[in-house]
C-alpha cells in the first residue's frame, strides 16, 4: 500500500476509534470557531492527531478551520494572522518545530486569541496551552527495557555492547527530550555496570528519513558491531530494515545476532515488528488523551473567556515491549490501526 492509501485509510480507522472521546466542557457550542493549523501529516501519529481533533470538534458542533502549512514555519504565521483576523474563538497548532511556536504563541496571545499546542511544545512553555508526551519518561522506559537485555548478555559473554541512537532534528523539544531519556539510561548503566555499554554513536536524521538512511549507513559501515539502537521515531524502523537486513543484521529476538531495538511514537509499524520479534520495545505516546486535553482545555478557557490561558499538561506516555504487548496492545493507538488491517491494503 502506498503512503497516499494509507494515510486515507488511517483515516478511516481512526474514524471509527475515536468516536468514544468524550469531552467534559459541557458548554461545548455551535457558535465557535476554531482554526487548526497542522504542518503536513507526515507521519501516522500526525494523521491520527489530526483526525482525532477535527472530527472530535465538529461532533461537538464546532466549526473547524483547517490550514495545512506544509512544513513552511513563516507560512503557518501567516495563515495563523489570517485565522485570528477572522475572528476565530481558539486556535490549535502542530508547528514545525519550537522555536516558530513560540512566535505563533505570542501573535495569538496578543490579539486575545487563546491558543493550544498539540504534541509538539514551543521552546518556551510558559505561554499558551501546551499538550505534551513527557518524552524522557517514554524514552526511559523502552530504552531500560533493551538495557535490561544488554546487561544479561554482558553478564553472560563479557562483551561490551555497542548503542546507537538516530536522533532527531534538535530544535525540535520531542527530539532532545527523547535524547536526553535514552542517555539517562545508557549512563545510569554505565555507573552502575562499569564496560556495559561502549560510547554511544549519534546518527543525526533531522526527522528525515533520506537523511537518516544516508548517516545510519555510514555509521554501520563504520561501526559493524552495533548491537542496540534507539530510534527517535518510530517511523524510522523501515529505513533501519533497510540499512541492517542486507548486512544479516535483521534478526528476530532468540536469534544469533539479534540487534536490541527500540523506539518512540507507538505507531503501526512499531506494533506488528514487536509482534514478530525485530522491536524489542518502543515508548508511546497516548495520542487520544492528549487530543483531549488539548481539546477540553481550550474549550474551557473559551467558556471561561480566558483568553491567555498559560498551562502545560503531560501525557506520561508507556513502554509498549515484547514482556508486556499480550495486556497492554489495546493501549497503544499503533497496535489499533495494525490489528484492523492498517498495514495488510
Amino acid at each position: 500500500m502506498n503512503h497516499v492509501g494509507r494515510k486515507i485509510l488511517a483515516v478511516l480507522l481512526v474514524a471509527l476509534i475515536v468516536l468514544p472521546l468524550t469531552f467534559t466542557v459541557a458548554s461545548a457550542q455551535a457558535d465557535i470557531t476554531i482554526c487548526f493549523g497542522f504542518q503536513d501529516l507526515e507521519t501516522e501519529f500526525w494523521v491520527a492527531g489530526h483526525r482525532a481533533i477535527t472530527q472530535t470538534l465538529r461532533d461537538q458542533g464546532i466549526e473547524v478551520l483547517e490550514y495545512n502549512a506544509n512544513e513552511d514555519p513563516n507560512r503557518q504565521l501567516e495563515q495563523i494572522r489570517e485565522c485570528i483576523a477572522q475572528g476565530v474563538d481558539g486556535i490549535i497548532i502542530i508547528p514545525q518545530d519550537g522555536d516558530s511556536a513560540v512566535t505563533i504563541i505570542n501573535e495569538a496571545q496578543a490579539s486575545d486569541v487563546p491558543i493550544a499546542v498539540f504534541n509538539r511544545p514551543p521552546n518556551d512553555r510558559s505561554r499558551g496551552i501546551t499538550v505534551v508526551a513527557d518524552n524522557v519518561s517514554a524514552t526511559e522506559q523502552a530504552v531500560e527495557f533493551i538495557a535490561q537485555k544488554a546487561l544479561r548478555q554482558f553478564e553472560i559473554t563479557g562483551e561490551a555492547v555497542t548503542p546507537l541512537i538516530l536522533v532527531g532534528a534538535l530544535q525540535d523539544t520531542n527530539a532532545i527530550g527523547r535524547r536526553d531519556g535514552f542517555f539517562n539510561v545508557i549512563n545510569r548503566y554505565n555507573e552502575r555496570y562499569p564496560g556495559l555499554f561502549n560510547a554511544p554513536i549519534e546518527v543525526a536524521t533531522e526527522w528525515d528519513a533520506a537523511t537518516a538512511l544516508a548517516n545510519l549507513e555510514a555509521a554501520i559501515t563504520a561501526n559493524p558491531g552495533v548491537d542496540f539502537i534507539f530510534t527517535s521515531s518510530d517511523f524510522l524502523f523501515p529505513t533501519i530494515r533497510s540499512v541492517l537486513e542486507p548486512r544479516g543484521m535483521w534478526q528476530p529476538m532468540g536469534t544469533a545476532g539479534h540487534v536490541l531495538m527500540a523506539g518512540l511514537d507507538g505507531d503501526a509499524t512499531a506494533c506488528m515488528l514487536i509482534d514478530q520479534g525485530f522491536v524489542d520495545a518502543t515508548g508511546v505516546q497516548n495520542l487520544f488523551l492528549e487530543a483531549e486535553l488539548t481539546m477540553d482545555r481550550l474549550l474551557q478557557a473559551i467558556a471561561d473567556g480566558e483568553t491567555q490561558p498559560n498551562e502545560v499538561l503531560l501525557d506520561p506516555g508507556f513502554a509498549l515491549t515484547a514482556g508486556n504487548i499480550q495486556f497492554q496492545r489495546s493501549d497503544m493507538w499503533g497496535c489499533v490501526l495494525y490489528d484492523e488491517g492498517f498495514l495488510d491494503q
